[in-house]
């Protein structure tokens, strides 16, 4: 499918929107599964691109794991990686910045590469703070970047990571942590990006037996290996879920959003706050959360920090064309550097719609205006796909350009998106 055209809604809308697992918590509990003394079993895992590279990685590195893709389950053995070997991670940025910091805590070389997009995102901030533990890198292609060779060291010790680009930096070094013979201090220097990611890393840990000190921006890691296998079940993706909550929004319409609740470890639970204060109205069930929308899909603009759940700006961005007056989003300014520059994607699309918006110091400004259709280009950036579909709610001619860029993190995204009408 090349193209989706976004059928307006113009009768009822609503229902059930069933969100598939969370690709932030399923990596985290595979890399967690393989550090584990013992069998863990992973219960509501994602089944998408990222996702299914991480599995992949995981076995081309020795691993036995048995997948059940209809039940969403895996069961992996933990235990050490075969030398020697090479891994893709694919276009999943997660498997490159856990699998490489993982692997500079083994006394082995190994191998890893990646697609053109994920070649172009950062790397060099870890791939230095691994070289500090006593790593040796060498870049068959761009220097800081993948792909690399990696040959790890597993003494351990004290590092200093920039997490100013991206808390994945952060979230690798602290799983990996534990497997270091002398475990892991870690400073954390500059603007540290999306704190709930690291918090959530921070929470599985415990959850696996292991626990992290905090001193400060120092993060303290007991080495020695001491992740314990176990049971875990996986939460829906609240990120997901997120566009449901915001099509409720634009359409004064009910959804249900089963497994989704407001004690989520996932920071983009901070969404639905940002709904409410729009006049959406959230109940929780004993199943789920129902959110209605605000009568006649009527709502004010927002003046936003959006720094700990930056990847529901562009859905925000897909709220502000509708909304009664102007919304500022701020403190976003690494989103630059994920799947795509996303402060200029937004920018870039939002104007080919006919809506005037500008870059600010560290964010977007956006006026609410009558929108034009347009075919949406979406830079292979699956977030973009997503919520700019929801504009096509609202507005007739909006097609979204390869919208199988889903399937990175929600790959049946059109089909739920669909179920509603």
């Amino acid at each position: 499918m090349s193209e989706y055209h976004v059928k307006t809604v113009s009768d009822k809308f609503g229902g059930t929107a069933v969100i598939p697992g969370s690709k932030s918590i399923t990596n985290r509990a595979l890399l967690l599964g393989a550090m584990a003394r013992g069998q863990t079993t992973i219960d509501g895992i994602l089944l998408s691109d990222d996702t299914r590279a991480f599995l992949q990685c995981l076995r081309d590195l020795g691993y036995p794991m048995e997948a059940d893709e209809e039940n969403c389950r895996v069961t992996i053995t933990g235990g050490k990686p075969v030398p020697g070997s090479r891994i893709y991670v694919n276009s999943a940025g997660t498997a490159a910045r856990f699998l490489a910091a993982f692997l500079s805590a083994q006394d082995a070389e190994f191998y890893v590469d990646a697609s053109e997009q994920m070649k172009r995102r950062p790397m060099k901030p870890l791939l230095d703070a691994l070289r500090g533990l006593g790593a040796e890198i060498s870049y068959p292609e761009r220097e800081g970047y993948l792909p690399f060779y990696i040959h790890g060291c597993s003494a351990g010790g004290r590092i200093t990571v920039d997490g100013t680009l991206s808390s994945q930096f952060v979230s690798a070094l602290l799983m990996s942590g534990s497997q270091f013979r002398d475990g892991l201090i870690l400073e954390v220097q500059g603007k540290k990006t999306a704190r709930s990611y690291i918090e959530m890393t921070k929470r599985m840990m415990r959850e696996f037996g292991v626990t992290v000190t905090q001193e400060g921006n120092c993060y303290i890691i007991p080495g020695g290996g001491c992740c314990q296998a176990r049971v875990y079940h996986v939460e829906p993706d609240i990120s997901g879920a997120c566009y449901f909550i915001a099509a409720a929004v634009l359409t004064g319409s009910e959804v249900f959003l089963p497994g989704v609740f407001r004690d989520s470890m996932q920071g983009d639970i901070r969404f639905l706050d940002v709904a409410e204060k729009l006049g959406v109205v959230a109940a929780e069930e004993e199943g789920g959360i129902r959110v209605t929308g605000p009568a006649g899909g009527r709502y004010p603009g927002i003046d936003l920090d959006m720094n700990d759940f930056s990847d529901q700006v562009m859905t925000l961005a897909a709220l502000a064309v509708f909304a009664d007056s102007p919304t500022t989003i701020r403190n976003i300014s690494h989103i630059r550097n994920q799947e795509s520059d996303r402060i200029a994607a937004v920018l870039t699309e939002l104007t080919r719609l006919g809506i005037t918006c500008h870059e600010t110091e560290d964010g977007i400004r956006i006026i609410p205006g009558d929108v034009k259709p347009a075919v949406v280009q979406t830079y292979n950036d699956h977030r973009m796909a997503m919520a700019f579909s929801l504009i096509g709610l609202r507005r007739e001619g909006i097609v979204i350009a390869d919208p199988e860029c889903v399937s990175k993190t929600f790959e049946n995204y059109f089909e739920v998106l669909e179920s509603l009408y």
